[in-house]
Parts: C-alpha cells; sequence; structure tokens
C-alpha cells in the first residue's frame, strides 16, 4: 500500500472516522458548511455589486437630468435679460432724462410684474450710474468685473447670495444695451430669484426619491431638496472636486447636512454649478444588509437539516454533470453568456475546462462577426447598414422628446485626383487617417459612417444646427494640422438638422447632401449649413 494511504488511514482512524457512514456524514457537514457560508458571501457581494451599479445609474440620471434643466432656465433668464436691454423703450431712453428716466421706470415696473423671477430690475450706465429703478427699496448688486464684460458686449453673471429682506436665494445679472453700430450705451441689471431652480431640484428629488443639492464647484451649498439646509453648510472640497469628476461612480462623502451619502453630480454648463444627487449611505445599501440577513437565515436553516446531508453528498457528486448539461442547453439554445465554475478536479474539471474555452471562442467569434456586420473594413466606421437602423431610432427619439437631430456629410476634396497620383494605398491611408479623426472629434453618442467611397456622415443626436457646424469647423480645422505624404487633404461639409431641414431621415441627408454640393461648388474646403448663403468659411480647395 502506497505511503500516503497509509497516512490518510491513519488520520482517518484518530478522527474516528473508520467506517463509511462516519466518513459520509464528515463530508456532508462538510460539503454544506463550506458551499453554503461561500455562496452566501458571493451573493452579497455580489448583490451588493449590482446595487451599486443601480444607484449609479439612478443617481446619474438624475443629476445630469437636473443640471439640464438648470441650464436651460439659465439660458432663458440670460435670453430674458437680452431681449429687455434691446426692447426699444430701454435703447431709445437710457441716454435721456426727464421723460426718459419715467418712460424707463415704467418699463422696468411692468416687467417686474409680468415676470416674477425678477423682483428688482434697473438700468445703468456704462460707469454704473443709476438711470432707472423697479424697485425704489434696492437696487440689484453688480458683479465684480461687470464693466469690462459689458463693454465686450458680454452678459455678467453674479455669485448667488441670500436675499435676507425678501428671504430668498437669488443672483444678480448684467446685459448690456447695444444699439445700432454695436455702440453699448449702457447696461440692465436684474436680480434673479431662484426659486424656480429650487423648484426643479425638488421636483426631480420628488421624481427619483434622491436628495438634490445645488453646490458651487468648491462645494458650498446654494439650493437643496430632501436636506435641511437652514444652517449653510457644503461639501468636503476633495468630494465635490471628484463628484464635478466623476460621471461613472457614485462617490461617499458627507454631505451639507452632516450625513454620510452616496452622491453622484453633474456639472452646469453656463455657470459654476453642481448639481449632486444624493442618497443616505443607510437607505442606499438597506436592501443589501436585507439581503446578507437574510442570507445568513437560510444558511443557518440548511445547517439544521445534518440528517438529510448524505442525499445533499450525492447531489454534490453529480452537480458539474447537471451543470455541464444545463450548460448545453443554453448554448444549444444560443445563449452563450454560460461561464461554469471549475469546481472540481479530474475529467469532470478537465470537461467543464474545455466547455468553458468552447463557450468563449464561440462568443468571441459572435461578437467579431457582429461588430464585422455594422462596420466597415478599411476605416472601422460604421456602415449604412448600422446607420439605417440608428438613424431611425435617433429620429424616433427626436420625435418624442421635442429634441434636435444633426447630420454632418463629409467629402474629401479632390480625392480621385489624390488616389490616380499617389495610389490606392495613399487614398486608403487618407479614408483611414480622415475616419480616425470623425472619431476623435465627436461624443460617445454620436456615430460617424462611411457613407461610400470618400463620403462619410456623422449622426449628431440632440445637436441643433450650430453645434453641428461647430463640429465641423472643428473637423476640419483638425484635418489642416494633418501631413499627409501625398500633400495637403481637406474636406467639405455640408450640415443639416431635423426638423428645420428635413422631418425624415431620407430628407435630412438630402438636406445635408445639397448642402455638401454647395460647399464643393462654391470652392470646397469649407462648411456650408443646409438652406443659407456661403459665409466665406474655408479657403477654395
Amino acid at each position: 500500500m502506497p505511503s500516503w494511504e497509509l497516512k490518510a488511514a491513519g488520520i482517518l482512524r484518530a478522527l474516528r472516522l473508520e467506517s463509511i457512514r462516519s466518513k459520509i456524514l464528515a463530508f456532508a457537514v462538510l460539503a454544506t458548511l463550506i458551499p453554503s457560508f461561500s455562496t452566501a458571501w458571493l451573493a452579497y457581494r455580489h448583490y451588493r455589486q449590482a446595487l451599486a451599479e443601480k444607484l449609479t445609474e439612478q443617481l446619474g440620471g438624475a443629476s445630469q437630468q437636473a443640471a439640464r434643466e438648470v441650464d436651460l432656465w439659465l439660458k432663458e433668464r440670460l435670453l430674458d435679460l437680452r431681449v429687455f436691454a434691446s426692447s426699444y423703450e430701454v435703447t431709445e431712453n437710457v441716454e435721456r432724462g426727464g421723460a426718459g428716466r419715467a418712460r424707463l421706470v415704467a418699463y422696468l415696473g411692468s416687467v417686474r410684474r409680468h415676470f416674477p423671477d425678477y423682483p428688482q430690475l434697473a438700468v445703468l450706465t456704462p460707469s454704473g450710474q443709476v438711470v432707472a429703478l423697479s424697485d425704489t427699496i434696492a437696487a440689484p448688486r453688480l458683479p465684480e468685473g461687470w464693466a469690462a464684460e459689458i463693454r465686450a458686449g458680454a452678459p455678467a453673471i453674479g455669485p448667488v447670495r441670500q436675499d435676507s429682506a425678501h428671504q430668498r436665494v437669488v443672483q444678480d445679472i448684467v446685459s448690456p444695451v447695444v444699439v445700432a453700430g454695436g455702440r453699448v450705451t449702457g447696461a440692465i441689471a436684474a436680480t434673479v430669484d431662484l426659486g424656480p431652480v429650487a423648484r426643479l431640484l425638488a421636483g426631480a428629488s420628488a421624481q427619483g426619491g434622491n436628495r438634490m443639492l445645488l453646490t458651487t464647484s468648491e462645494g458650498r451649498a446654494l439650493l437643496g431638496a430632501g436636506l435641511n439646509l437652514a444652517g449653510g453648510g457644503s461639501l468636503p472640497l476633495a468630494a465635490a472636486t471628484e463628484l464635478g469628476d466623476s460621471i461613472l461612480a457614485t462617490v461617499q462623502y458627507t454631505s451639507a447636512d452632516g450625513e454620510e451619502v452616496l452622491g453622484l453630480g453633474a456639472t452646469v454648463s453656463r455657470s459654476p454649478w453642481l448639481v449632486v444627487a444624493e442618497l443616505p449611505l443607510q437607505a442606499a445599501f438597506a436592501q443589501a444588509r436585507a439581503q446578507r440577513n437574510t442570507t445568513l437565515l437560510v444558511v443557518g436553516l440548511v445547517l439544521m437539516g445534518v440528517g438529510g446531508l448524505a442525499l445533499l453528498l450525492v447531489l454534490l457528486l453529480v452537480r458539474p454533470l447537471t451543470r455541464l448539461t444545463e450548460g448545453a442547453r443554453r448554448v444549444a439554445g444560443g445563449d452563450l453568456d454560460v461561464a461554469l465554475p471549475v469546481t472540481t478536479g479530474g475529467e469532470v474539471g478537465y470537461l467543464t475546462e474545455v466547455f468553458n474555452g468552447m463557450v468563449g471562442k464561440l462568443r468571441d467569434s459572435r461578437l467579431e462577426l457582429e461588430r464585422l456586420t455594422v462596420t466597415d473594413g478599411l476605416t472601422g466606421l460604421y456602415n449604412r447598414r448600422h446607420l439605417k437602423e440608428t438613424i431611425a431610432q435617433e429620429f424616433e427619439r427626436a420625435r418624442r422628446h421635442a429634441k434636435p437631430v444633426a447630420i454632418l456629410m463629409v467629402d474629401v476634396d479632390h480625392f480621385k485626383r489624390y488616389n490616380d497620383a499617389n495610389g490606392h494605398l495613399a487614398g486608403d491611408e487618407v479614408l483611414v487617417r480622415v475616419a480616425a479623426l470623425l472619431r476623435e472629434s465627436i461624443r460617445t453618442v454620436d456615430r460617424a459612417v462611411r457613407y461610400g467611397g470618400e463620403e462619410m456622415l456623422v449622426l449628431l443626436p440632440e445637436t441643433a444646427i450650430d453645434g453641428a457646424v461647430e463640429v465641423a469647423e472643428r473637423i476640419r480645422a483638425r484635418l489642416a494640422d494633418e501631413r499627409f505624404a501625398g500633400g495637403a487633404v481637406t474636406i467639405s461639409v455640408g450640415a443639416a438638422a431635423f426638423p428645420a431641414h428635413g422631418e425624415s431621415p431620407e430628407a435630412l441627408i438630402m438636406s445635408a447632401d445639397a448642402a455638401l454640393y454647395e460647399a464643393k461648388h462654391h470652392g470646397r474646403n469649407q462648411v456650408r449649413r443646409a438652406g443659407v448663403e456661403p459665409a466665406g468659411s474655408g479657403a477654395p480647395g
């Protein structure tokens, strides 16, 4: 008898596990304890991870949606003030005294009555002298450096402050008064009530069940919904910085009211604000703790059934084969997301490893096949088949949410001439590098497509025509810095946006294509928007 068998027999004898019955009982106890506790631990970890991912999606969606709404609100306030400043009553009377001042006071009073978000308004000279007030009690506070901004024809935005006289949070904005010829004759200043922003946050909090907080980029709390900000408060600077940078993971920190929370922030593009969606840490992982406690209770109940461990032992012996059978059935049904755990050695363990390897190769082959069916082999861009599916979905989403969609039609100028002069390999290199530049210049939600030959298409969801032209100009400018073996390469771009230039994908593509034709007809190396005469963008190519 081999020495190892003698040693094993000695150990079993010392443990009084000589009989088959005792051996089966001992194995049953071990087979119950080890898998039960390890499974409970893994289940808890996986559940907690899944819950964290769900919380990230929930908080991220809430903060980004609220940030978009706050940004839209601020944009509307700036537009309101520009409209007020361009009013005939303001432009004609800002430099007049007497009756002109009286007309300004009457106009500001009318604006204040019709627009309750502006509790105080004032018309000023460029030097800051008050010409007219809507409220004789107090005038808006002028932001630091406002005069330089006004002289440049731009609005000046002040910090958020507490209006103690009226018990509300406000912000001061100044917009220039510009007359014909671009001359700045004065300014109109307004104190804006941020009550609507507080209501936006409260609505987002009620809808998502989260606490919503508006802070500065340094973490100073401005407005909140679902938490107590009676004493002010702020977030730790490190947490505010991490919240401003993070778009993929939640951040754990102490909130402005002193409670430990999970949060995820989104910046407001038109101001140094941060919208943060928070969830108290205790509430965030309450489900995970309940699941853990329930799992431990179940494990305890299982351990009480030691009398049935002999049957469990049999089940454990055949379990790997059962998993293989179930895995094979799933694979045969087309489900390739199968990864069987290798829990035993020997022939069954080796068979499980081979099975996992085979399924992995099948999964990789299917992914590669799916990629090849929607991408162009030369440039790596999406192909027209993928465009047909994607653009239909984007148009449906745009109609449902009343959002714009833009298309850029991009064509390499004189590509045939370049191809004939430098060879097909050089021409292919141009297409590959232009395609790479397109991918680098657009967002992850955008789609760059090889439309045919040297012509490419860029689909820009939630982008108006001005934004599309800006993207096109950026691509054209970046291409101008590229160096090619056959000489300089330029592009012509036609831009169109839904719904102004087409109510259907086909109509929008035709509009962009027509704009591209105009760009090439008027000299190439330029960006042309649909339905607009060329503005001299680019140099003739």
